[in-house]
């Protein structure tokens, strides 16, 4: 059996990640899309053989055979859009963040719940065979107790005109909210640790937009660790490594390239003899082997895999309403201590 999808915004990351995704699942059949841009959305029907193309979200919720629907939408519409596919008794994926803000976020959860119906969040990365592995090897203790960990994801995004991320009443918030979503999500995935305690600087250093094109994050863990998280809008692509780095007592963990749109990259272990305490700092033993991974999947299939077999087995999501909830939490705090320059509890 298959779960039959309808997809509500079919441009952007839809069509360039998780519709290609989808075609890949086995589990799931692409029934409808819709976009404002009625032309883009036929486009999109055409090149992969949707029933169904539609202008409106109306439309295409009342297409019965449809059992889920991914919501790829401005982050301004999700709360309506989500709440009216609860309505049409359709399960939903909904991309990050979730909503404009947390009390919009627990709003279409609790209504999902009310109506019924299962509701995924697309923090799609935590599904690369990178993360997976890198968790796995913190769960077997390889560097021993996390004491302190990174994770940096950039992007070259200049002032475009129009642009709704570049404007806060549509995107709730700048580098952050878009990038950092992700960074946040994936250090408390990967450590099995839970954010405590933050103070942050966000800021739009280079460009003159309403919203952040740079922050740096610091959070304190629920062991007393700390994790740090650099989002931008201002670093050129070719120049950004997006690096994620643990540290424990034992040893390190360090990934390049794994934070993205694609599973790829490389991975690194150094685990240390304990040798016991060296003045001397000689870190010339410190030879950190490359960790083999068995990747070259796609994360999008993984995620709409997931999220379908949820449906069809009745059980609860991977990736859950309250995770999404949380790491928004997080990133609204942030926002507060920044603009108040105080350390907050979360």
């Amino acid at each position: 059996m298959k779960i039959k999808w309808g997809v509500i915004g079919c441009g952007g990351i839809a069509y360039r990640r998780t519709i290609p995704g989808m075609m890949l699942s086995e589990n799931s059949e692409l029934v409808a899309v819709m976009d404002t841009n009625y032309e883009a959305a036929q486009k999109v029907k055409e090149e992969f053989g949707a029933k169904y193309a539609f202008a409106t979200v109306e439309e295409l919720l009342k297409i019965e055979e449809i059992d889920a629907v991914y919501i790829a939408t401005p982050v301004f519409c999700h709360k309506e859009q989500a709440m009216a596919a609860a309505n049409a008794k359709k399960h939903i994926l909904l991309e990050k963040p979730m909503g404009l803000s947390v009390a919009d976020s627990q709003e279409i959860a609790e209504y999902c719940a009310k109506k019924g119906v299962k509701l995924g969040v697309g923090l799609m990365m935590r599904f690369s065979a990178y993360h997976q592995k890198m968790k796995a090897l913190i769960a077997d203790g390889a560097i021993g107790e996390v004491v302190s960990m990174r994770a940096q994801f950039t992007c070259w995004y200049p002032e475009i005109p129009g642009s709704w991320r570049q404007d806060k009443t549509k995107s709730g918030g700048g580098a952050l909210m878009d990038m950092g979503v992700h960074c946040i999500d994936l250090l408390q995935y990967i450590s099995g640790l839970k954010a405590k305690k933050l103070t942050c600087f966000a800021q739009s250093q280079t460009f003159n937009y309403a919203v952040d094109d740079s922050a740096a994050l610091l959070m304190k863990m629920d062991n007393g660790s700390t994790a740090y998280v650099d989002a931008n809008f201002n670093i050129p692509d070719d120049a950004a490594h997006c690096r994620m780095e643990f540290y424990g007592t034992k040893g390190s963990i360090l990934a390049e390239g794994t934070i993205g749109q694609e599973e790829a990259g490389k991975l690194e272990l150094t685990m240390s003899a304990d040798n016991g305490y060296d003045a001397q700092q000689n870190r010339e033993g410190n030879a950190a082997h490359t960790v083999e991974v068995n990747a070259g999947g796609n994360m999008y299939e993984k995620e709409i895999s997931s999220f379908a077999n949820a449906i069809l087995n009745d059980t609860v999501p991977e990736i859950t309403a309250e995770d999404g909830i949380f790491v928004q939490k997080i990133i609204e705090t942030a926002y507060a201590a920044s603009d108040n320059n105080c350390v907050a509890e979360i």
